[in-house]
This record gives structure tokens, C-alpha cells and sequence, in this order.
């Protein structure tokens, strides 16, 4: 089980969530942060801290954001682990 970032993070990309996460699951994309579903370990830190409600356990993910789910798995191999703490 994961937290997915949804596409609701674009245009915002605060890096509030990446911040608190403990275990550096997040990648920096150009338009919006991912999270590794390898990585997380469910610590709701980051849902928190989202300042526009973008993340959601993998189970909640809305339906219009169901893509969304692949797409942190595929761009946390693409982009780089978030590390400008």
C-alpha cells in the first residue's frame, strides 16, 4: 500500500509534504511531486502537510485521478528522489 500524489498537485508542487517524509519517497517532476510506491511506508505525514489536498491512500484515490496511481510509479523511477530539505 501507497499515498499517491494526485494531478491536483500541479501548479502547486509545495514541497511541504516532501519535507516530512521520513523515509525520502518523493521525486520532483517539472509540473507536480510523485510519490514511490516502493518507498512509502504510510506514515500520513505528507497528507498533512499537502496544502491542496493532492495525496490520497492508493484505496481513496478519486476515480478521475485513477491514472494518477501508475503515473507516481512510473515517474518515481523517471524523476530524482526530492532532497532540498
Amino acid at each position: 500500500m501507497t499515498y499517491v500524489v494526485t494531478t491536483l498537485c500541479i501548479g502547486c508542487k509545495d514541497t511541504a509534504c516532501a519535507k516530512v517524509c521520513p523515509v525520502e519517497a518523493f521525486h520532483e517532476g517539472p509540473e507536480q511531486l510523485y510519490i514511490n510506491p516502493e518507498v512509502c511506508v504510510i506514515c500520513d505525514g505528507c497528507v498533512v502537510e499537502c496544502p491542496v489536498d493532492a495525496i490520497f491512500h492508493v484505496d481513496d484515490v478519486p476515480a478521475e485521478h485513477s491514472a494518477d496511481v501508475k503515473l507516481n510509479a512510473d515517474m518515481s523511477k523517471v524523476y530524482p528522489v526530492f532532497t532540498d530539505f
